[in-house]
């Protein structure tokens, strides 16, 4: 295949949330019950630990114990990188410099981080190119790379990104193209205004340090029912992309019967598209 397979640990949420398993377990369970020997963490199961070097140590540990390659570290929850209120932008860019040091303690490549802010396209524009650009300045002289998922508001804006990405123009900043995350506004029903997905990525691509591979309910032949995974990897390859792909399932089956749905989906389609 053109890409190599990760898993991310939201695709075990559910569990990790009922503390039926721990984030310490991760790495082995990537391994041994799905093959899978990249991972990609999201720091809210261990969101108090960016400073422990004991505990970083023992989930690094972990990791090689059970041949698995620390890869991304998923941000969540230290504020909005394209707020456009300067003072809250600024502790929003310091408030990940700490994620910045734990991915480096990891072994991590990459830092995965919300474009969030709230006023008009053009002014949150201009704020998380400011936001991401001073941040991905702190992350340079560690290697790592700071990218932007399209994750709601007008991340999900494919062009909208893609500008953002274009005047930042570090090399170590760019997008972790999300094949599901593409409602712009949400309503109580649902989605109330959604870009196309299949433009949405080839817009990203340009910039995409990874993948994102959501998956929600597949039907009897195993396929995603609402993302045409042929379409997707064949756009993907065609355009010369060469990375990692992270399982993102996030649908109502048993995650670890999820997963396998989605990786079963790679492998099937991935040789051929």
């Amino acid at each position: 295949m053109f890409f190599e397979i990760s898993l991310a640990e939201w695709s075990l949420h559910k569990a990790l949330f009922a503390k039926k398993i721990d984030n310490l377990d991760f790495p082995a369970i990537a391994k041994k019950e799905f093959g899978i020997d990249i991972v990609e963490y999201v720091n809210q199961f261990f969101k108090d630990k960016a400073k422990d070097a004991t505990y970083l140590k023992e989930l690094l540990g972990r990791a090689k114990d059970n041949g698995v390659r620390n890869h991304l570290i998923m941000i969540d929850g230290e504020g909005g990188l394209a707020d456009t209120d300067e003072k809250k932008r600024m502790q929003a860019v310091e408030n990940h410099y700490k994620w910045v040091e734990a991915a480096k303690t990891l072994g991590c490549k990459t830092i995965r981080v919300n474009a969030y802010g709230q006023g008009t396209a053009e002014d949150v524009a201009k704020a998380a190119i400011d936001g991401l650009g001073r941040l991905s300045e702190f992350a340079q002289p560690y290697g790592i790379n700071v990218i932007v998922e399209n994750h709601g508001g007008y991340s999900s804006n494919g062009q909208w990104l893609a500008n953002v990405m274009k005047q930042v123009n570090k090399k170590n900043c760019g997008t972790l193209p999300d094949l599901g995350n593409f409602c712009i506004q949400r309503s109580k029903d649902g989605c109330a205004e959604e870009y196309d997905r299949y433009k949405g990525v080839q817009e990203m691509l340009p910039y995409a340090k990874g993948i994102s591979a959501k998956t929600h309910d597949f039907d009897a032949a195993g396929n995603e029912v609402q993302i045409d995974y042929n379409r997707m990897l064949k756009m993907i390859k065609d355009f010369g992309f060469k990375g990692i792909v992270g399982i993102e399932y996030e649908g109502k089956m048993d995650e670890y019967e999820g997963i396998r749905k989605t990786k079963a989906l790679l492998d099937r389609v991935g040789p051929v598209v």
